[in-house]
């Protein structure tokens, strides 16, 4: 009896383990694609967030304390990449917050278009955060002439919000369905 006991314990740990690398192998993919620009990917120089669709996929069906760390993590492990001014762990922590807060399996239908959607429109939220970090930041600056205007950085947000959120909507079901899958098969073993 005590074996079976320790070879059921190896089983759950290795099913945990395999969960862990799967989760964090997809976010080093995610980490290798964000600065990738393939071939027809592109819109207007912007390739889609793949952090963002990861905490999208990620956030819908958790807490939204989940969401909240898996964002804060996630934004700053892209900062450590980009080495920008302004935090991307603001604006992926808002979005990790209010997907979970959609309790998409109650109000909304689990299919490509409200995946889409959603994903567009957190995307648009994120650039729109960003923004407002630079706007902030150009502000505090004490010499402007290094840096965007207030007007020059929403001209240029406008068209990043909308070319990033379009082509984030696109890919969001590509990478949400995989992970939301192997994830509801390993919530369902446990």
């Amino acid at each position: 009896m005590a074996n079976t006991r320790s070879i059921l314990g190896w089983h759950a740990f290795s099913r945990r383990a395999l969960n862990w690398a799967v989760t964090i192998g997809s976010v080093m993919l995610c980490l290798l694609l964000l600065p990738t620009r393939f071939p027809g990917m592109e819109l207007f120089g912007m390739a889609p967030n793949w952090l963002l669709i990861w905490v999208v996929a990620w956030s819908v069906k958790r807490s939204m304390w989940e969401g909240a760390v898996a964002g804060i993590v996630l934004g700053l492990l892209q900062d450590g990449m980009v080495a920008d001014v302004p935090t991307r762990a603001i604006s992926l922590a808002v979005v990790g917050m209010l997907t979970a807060r959609l309790q998409k399996q109650r109000y909304i239908q689990e299919d490509f278009i409200s995946v889409a959607l959603i994903v567009f429109g957190m995307s648009v939220l994120a650039d729109t955060i960003t923004a407002i970090q630079f706007s902030i930041y150009s502000l505090r600056l004490p010499d402007r002439a290094s840096f965007l205007s207030i007007e020059e950085i929403w001209d240029y947000y406008q068209q990043v919000a909308l070319a990033s959120a379009v082509l984030s909507s696109l890919w969001g079901p590509v990478l949400y369905y995989p992970l939301n899958h192997w994830w509801e098969r390993q919530r369902d073993r446990t």
